[in-house]
């Protein structure tokens, strides 16, 4: 497969996957960009995001990390699925910024992968670190018919 070939490809299944995906469109995360095995979102964080101390919720940076996750671990057009992961939280995020979440493959091998998000906000602070293990389970992401759309 050419490199063209291959960057088509994640984009087509990450456009598949974000359409169908209604938690992440809830949250109006927007997909930036996509290559194999990458993945970039966007996310601004709004009032109804905020806990008890006036910051962004932990679970929506979280969500944040693991929709960038998921488009990239599904990328090459295998259906994964998250096997497991954990975040560090490094500084906290404010109502109104636009966060970011690039995601990137760090290992991937027989069934599993190993992926490394990093959310930044809009000035380029690191908000939290996210690790990923994906687990690939049977069949494609995308159907034969949106295969040659």
């Amino acid at each position: 497969m050419t490199e063209h070939d291959a960057m088509e490809l994640a984009r087509r299944c990450a456009q598949t996957l974000f359409e169908r995906d209604q938690a992440s469109n809830g949250l109006g995360m927007r997909l930036l960009s996509v290559a194999p095995g990458a993945a970039r979102l966007g996310m601004s964080v709004r009032a109804d995001m905020l806990q008890g101390h006036g910051t962004c919720h932990g679970g929506f940076i979280f969500a944040l990390a693991d929709s960038a996750f998921a488009l990239a671990c599904n990328s090459h057009d295998l259906a994964t699925v998250a096997m497991g992961c954990n975040i560090d939280y490094i500084a906290p995020a404010h109502l109104g910024d636009t966060l970011t979440a690039d995601c990137l493959e760090q290992h991937r091998g027989g069934r599993t992968g190993h992926y490394a998000v990093r959310i930044e906000n809009q000035q380029g602070r690191l908000i939290a670190l996210f690790h990923g293990k994906s687990y690939q389970v049977r069949g494609p992401v995308l159907t034969p018919e949106t295969c040659h759309e």
